[in-house]
């Protein structure tokens, strides 16, 4: 005899409670996914459209009397504390993102100088500098570059006091969570981080992160920065004010803020892993925002020409995660040659300002704070200054779609007119 199947239609009346429940609870959840769906689909685009746009570049280096070096500042490892990444993890991806430098920030420690301790000099081809985070009497926080054991004491003393020592020493002095920064009164800081990648990352909602992770993260892991990258307004705002009143040179720097220590793991206790997520890696934080110096082609990448680059504001931001954009120049023609970001130029008649960009962009051109020029789909830009003032750019990648085109890919250092 042979058995013959047949679906029955099922009794929605006479189903028992349980399953009722059960079946809308699991109908709910599916809806529920369709936005996540859609949002892996989009970064699916955004994935291939990044593609494009590297496999679009054009860099002529014969152009530019500058090698451009990438690297990343505001790093930790587990010597300071707060962190559980160590010394191997950092010079491999360093080494992974192709960076020529990394400056490290190390937390301060009244037992030990953990600037003496940390990575410095050049491991796996990459330059390390030592330096340190500190936070100060007056609830301040600042990097130094270089560290020094001095820096411990920061925190019984007050912002001005410390960064005047600092000047004494040698070490340059950065801004840090300039959110949080209070003593907005003090001079002798070297510049500050528009960019902190810790800061922008605490914006986000955890409920709908663990959603798009559960759909996009194996897919996409780095492309998730996307979802909660937001351009940094109100740091961007307090930088051109600072510019104009203190009417002296503020040096732009982006904080990768690296600690390699959010997700979660179970293992034993030698540190072996046995299951569990990463989601900060080095080698991911590394990747999405860098920090671009630029050295005179006949000077080699050193501490200390690494330094005088970032002291002179010869540097620009670039969220690299979108595009490679070693090549970028932004540059003044004056009767006198050719100067770069960073620079103080006298005013003339007759100065143009040029951009270049590795691709086709959208180009801002910001004087004092305020766009002035704003054009879509240009490589190659000049604009004549008819007065004195303070100029930078922004630059867009409009052509990845609506997740980042609002979003800078670049912000540069200001050419001073003066």
């Amino acid at each position: 005899m042979k058995w013959k199947w047949k679906w029955k239609k099922p009794n929605w009346k006479e189903m028992k409670r349980w399953k009722r429940i059960t079946l809308i609870a699991l109908a709910v959840f599916l809806l529920f996914q369709i936005p996540f769906i859609y949002r892996r689909i989009r970064l699916g685009y955004l994935y291939r459209a990044i593609r494009q746009v590297n496999a679009e570049r054009v860099v002529d280096q014969n152009q530019s009397a500058y090698a451009d070096y990438k690297g990343v500042i505001h790093v930790h490892s587990s010597l300071g504390g707060h962190s559980l990444g160590n010394f191997t993890e950092i010079i491999e991806a360093a080494n992974r993102n192709n960076l020529s430098f990394v400056v490290m920030t190390e937390h301060t420690s009244s037992l030990f100088d953990t600037s003496q301790m940390t990575l410095k000099g050049v491991h796996g081809g990459v330059l390390f500098v030592n330096g340190n985070e500190v936070n100060t009497a007056s609830h301040d926080r600042f990097l130094l570059v270089p560290g020094s054991a001095e820096a411990a004491s920061a925190n019984t003393i007050g912002s001005q006091e410390m960064l005047t020592r600092q000047k004494s020493l040698g070490s340059l002095s950065f801004i840090a969570y300039p959110h949080e920064f209070q003593s907005w009164d003090v001079t002798d800081y070297d510049g500050m981080e528009v960019y902190n990648l810790y800061t922008n990352t605490k914006k986000i909602s955890y409920f709908v992160t663990f959603f798009d992770w559960l759909w996009s993260y194996w897919s996409y892991p780095d492309l998730m920065f996307a979802r909660f990258y937001e351009k940094p307004n109100e740091e961007l705002k307090r930088w051109d004010e600072l510019l104009r009143a203190q009417n002296r040179k503020i040096v732009a720097v982006a904080g990768n803020d690296a600690h390699s220590n959010v997700g979660f793991r179970l293992g034993d206790l030698t540190g072996k892993r046995l299951v569990g997520v990463h989601l900060d890696p080095y080698e991911r934080t590394f990747s999405v925002v860098r920090n671009h110096v630029l050295i005179e082609k006949e000077e080699a990448l050193t501490e200390e020409t690494l330094l005088a680059a970032l002291k002179s504001g010869h540097c620009y931001i670039a969220f690299d995660l979108f595009g490679d954009s070693t090549g970028f120049t932004f540059t003044a023609e004056t009767s006198k040659g050719k100067r770069i970001m960073g620079d103080d130029v006298e005013f003339e008649d007759g100065i143009r300002l040029a951009v270049t960009t590795p691709v086709r962009a959208r180009v801002l051109l910001i004087k004092d704070g305020q766009a002035i020029k704003d054009e879509d789909g240009t490589s190659r830009k000049e604009y004549t200054v008819t007065e004195r003032g303070i100029y930078r750019v922004e630059v867009y990648l409009t052509q990845l779609g609506t997740l980042v085109k609002d979003k800078p890919w670049i912000i540069s250092n200001p050419i001073y007119i003066r």
